[in-house]
């Protein structure tokens, strides 16, 4: 971390201290402005990623395992270590230091959606992770245009991994001038985007983040992707981890103090006073 510790998000933090009045919830720890930040409304995973939060609320080990292709694996960058999956895990442990996590990664450089759904079992589901960031579709973009079997393929994907109740992330492709040379990345953006919607998982918004760093200039003088037009440097990993860190870190956040709300609705339900100031117990239901 740098000396820049700048508290983020400062209107989302009061908009929920209003919200709940009972105990202070604590705000995630290390949340800072590097460089690399983008706005809110670019970097957020919207659907709620119960598993997971529930996991880090009690303190209790989490796992994530990283699955994808090349940017997963980590190709362009200088070291196993700069991968995004191993930067990932020391942004979330700066920011959670009383919760063992480990983010595993699974990433396979060159391999398609359907090479990543046979090995789903054997490299993601055996690991019994409570959460998956699926980075998905850079590859089908690259080598063909139509994308009906990709589709499909990512559906059943996702599928699998909510039959198996694990909290899913996906991720879509990464700004490179090799994707945007290709006529189908705009309709594989859309489809990754509709099936996060259509099935209620988490997306992270890879493809506008980049194109945001790009557009302001904010990883320079570092290049954001390496001489092959394609890849990921160790700048834009290290940004990658810690945008997603933060993403997690309010969506689990933000979980919190939904379940606090809704623990304080019940807890004032038991006890209303009525006109005179006279407390009628309510009872449950269930017990009739």
């Amino acid at each position: 971390m740098t000396d820049r510790r700048l508290k983020r998000r400062g209107a989302t933090v009061a908009a929920f201290v209003l919200m709940w009045s009972g105990p202070t919830v604590a705000e995630p720890a290390g949340t800072v402005i590097p460089s690399c930040a983008t706005p809110p409304s670019l970097s957020a995973i919207e659907a709620t990623l119960d598993r997971s939060a529930v996991r880090v609320e009690q303190r209790e080990p989490l796992t994530i395992v990283a699955m994808g292709s090349s940017s997963t694996q980590g190709v362009g960058a200088s070291a196993p270590l700069m991968s995004y999956p191993s930067r990932l895990e020391q942004e979330l442990k700066d920011r959670f230091p009383d919760v063992e996590i480990r983010v595993l990664n699974r990433g396979v450089g060159g391999q398609d959606v359907g090479e990543e759904i046979l090995r789903l079992s054997k490299d993601v589901i055996a690991e019994h992770p409570e959460l998956v960031i699926w980075q998905v579709g850079t590859n089908a973009v690259l080598r063909r245009d139509s994308l009906d079997a990709d589709q499909k393929l990512i559906r059943r994907g996702v599928d699998l991994m909510k039959e198996e109740g694990i909290d899913l992330v996906l991720m879509d492709l990464q700004y490179a001038p090799r994707v945007l040379a290709r006529p189908a990345w705009d309709e594989m953006e859309r489809i990754i985007e509709d099936i996060a919607h259509r099935t209620h998982v988490g997306l992270f918004r890879r493809f506008q983040i980049m194109q945001e760093w790009d557009r302001r200039q904010q990883l320079a003088p570092a290049a954001m992707i390496g001489a092959d037009g394609l890849h990921m440097t160790d700048a834009s990993y290290g940004c990658l981890a810690t945008e997603l860190a933060e993403a997690l870190a309010w969506n689990w956040w933000s979980h919190s103090l939904a379940a606090m709300k809704s623990q304080r609705r019940a807890a004032d339900a038991v006890a209303k006073p009525d006109r005179l100031g006279n407390i009628a117990v309510v009872s449950n239901p269930r017990q009739h």
